[in-house]
Parts: structure tokens; sequence; C-alpha cells
């Protein structure tokens, strides 16, 4: 039987467009880091390396006669994201300045050794000169408010704005992700989706005042 995330875990992939407090566990994923405006070929390279690996393990598991785990959707991609710079009102962020780490979330059956196979035979079969930067690790974000962006990411202001009312509101104070500012998870491919309808889950954490 087939796992498939956006049914069997909605409360964390699938929130609503108003903030809500959930507590994410420990998760296992393949990572990794850049600097820099994700709109230059880098960012779009990065992001192919983990998709590749990514369907490596999956395919891998899924051919091999031996594995008793279930078949299993690849996960969203995923970023933790900062900047050296901190946008105004008059002045928005400087993308060239962002650091990020993007990433893909692996069921918790994988094994380092099953991601350096799955890197190795992509080396071979379509190579990437990122693939020697991605990891395999465990990031637990613990309490969050997270809400659903519908739009580009450029607006993604005014939906951090409405989390930051529902903090205050509720005597809630912002705490970094991993050292990182906020987490968003990509819903949408933003090749098939017009920009307006694009979704994005806006995460930040949280601890009480």
């Amino acid at each position: 039987m087939k796992t498939e995330w956006r049914k069997t875990e909605k409360a964390l992939y699938l929130p609503k467009a108003k903030p809500e407090l959930v507590t994410v566990p420990a998760q296992q994923f393949i990572i990794v880091t850049g600097t820099g405006n994700p709109n230059e070929p880098v960012f779009a390279e990065r992001v192919g390396a983990l998709y590749s690996v990514a369907y490596a393990l999956k395919m891998g598991l899924k051919q091999d006669p031996t594995n008793e785990h279930p078949d299993f959707t690849v996960y969203p991609l995923e970023g933790l994201w900062s900047s050296t710079t901190k946008p105004t009102a008059n002045q928005p962020i400087d993308k060239s300045q962002l650091i990020y780490q993007i990433m893909i979330r692996q069921p918790e059956f994988v094994t380092a050794a099953m991601f350096q196979a799955a890197v190795a035979k992509t080396a071979v079969k379509k190579p990437n000169s990122y693939l020697k930067e991605l990891k395999l690790e465990t990031i637990t974000d613990g309490d969050v408010v997270q809400i659903l962006h519908v739009g580009t990411y450029d607006t993604e202001a005014t939906t951090f704005a409405i989390l930051n009312e529902y903090l205050a509101a509720n005597h809630l104070q912002q705490r970094p992700l991993n050292g990182y500012i906020h987490r968003e998870i990509y819903l949408s491919d933003p090749r098939r989706i017009a920009p307006e309808k694009q979704k994005t889950v806006l995460r930040i954490g949280v601890n009480p005042k």
C-alpha cells in the first residue's frame, strides 16, 4: 500500500489560510545549503540534485525485491530561509543576500547507506555538481505557527503580517528554526501553476512569551 503525505499528514502539509499552532516532530531530510537569489540557475541546480536523489531512493526501494517497506509519494520541496539584511516597509528583501537550506523529507526507514547508494547511482546516471553537497539530516521544528499562502513568493509579506498578528494575540514570540528565520513548503510546481495560484505553507517557530 502506497503512503501518501497528502492523506496521512494533512495537519502538517495542508493547513488552512489562517494561522494555526501545531507541533512538528523530528523529520529526516535530504538537505543542501546555499546563499543568493533563488531565481538564479545555481538554485535550480541544487533543487535538481535534491529531486534526483529523492526519486532514486524511491525507485531503488520500489525495485528491490527484498524491500519490506511501503511505497511512498515523494514529499514536497521545503526551505529554511534567512537573510543577511532585514527588509523594511520601504525596501523589500535583497534576494542576493538570502541564506537557505532546501530539502526533501524522507521516510524514517531511509538509512545513511541507502542515501549514499542513491547519490552514487545518481552521479552516474544524472551527474550534478551539487550532489556532493547533499546531506541526510534530522530536523525538529517543534512548536510552530503555520498558514497557507496563496500567491507569488513576492507577496508573502502580507501573509507573514497575519502570522505576526496571531503571535501577538496569543502571547507567542518567534524563535529560529534550526538557526533560520522561517520555513516554506512548496505545494505547487511553479512551472505548471500560475503565480497567483501557487500554494506555499509558511511556518515560523514559536515560544510562549
